[in-house]
């Protein structure tokens, strides 16, 4: 009885380890992303992807046909939207200065847009995992699109005292 259990620990392990050689780097991608941290100095997204490794791991034997991945994501997904939620509110805007590529969208949009054009998570599969209405979900998608897509450039510097008016 012990070597069987010894054996199916030894093979857990080792079917562990090939999800996180395959997985890994992808998540880790998805997760600095979400934190908008620079690649080489993510610290948050190391963390959450370790969170959402150890999650995975403790519910291996529990996937039974499930995507090992999809579990990861989705808890990667949802402690990213809950972190959010204790440190600035309802998805508000971070305080600190996020260095990386989605760095001038919100943490919503952030979460969006990596799960429906990186992770390509379906509308319906992030509304259900967001607990938002499907058409938030596109609107939302939308406007962090355009917001990459075309950035706002900064208003010209007013000059002291006065105001000129236009001729």
């Amino acid at each position: 009885m012990r070597d069987r259990q010894v054996s199916r620990g030894a093979r857990r392990a080792r079917e562990f380890e090939a999800f996180v050689a395959g997985a890994a780097g992808r998540l880790l991608h998805a997760a600095t992303l979400l934190t908008a941290e620079a690649p080489d100095a993510n610290p948050r997204a190391r963390r959450l992807l370790t969170l959402a490794l150890a999650h995975t791991y403790a519910r291996w034997d529990r996937l039974h046909g499930e995507d090992p991945y999809d579990c990861a994501r989705q808890y990667l997904a949802t402690r990213f939207a809950r972190a959010t939620w204790h440190r600035y509110g309802v998805f508000g805007r971070a305080r600190s200065h996020p260095r990386g590529p989605l760095a001038a969208l919100a943490p919503q949009e952030r979460l969006i847009l990596v799960l429906r054009l990186y992770e390509g998570v379906a509308e319906e599969q992030a509304a259900a995992l967001l607990g938002l209405p499907t058409d938030r979900i596109h609107t939302v998608c939308d406007r962090a699109t355009a917001t990459l897509l075309h950035p706002t450039s900064h208003p010209a510097p007013r000059t002291a005292g006065r105001e000129v008016a236009p001729s």
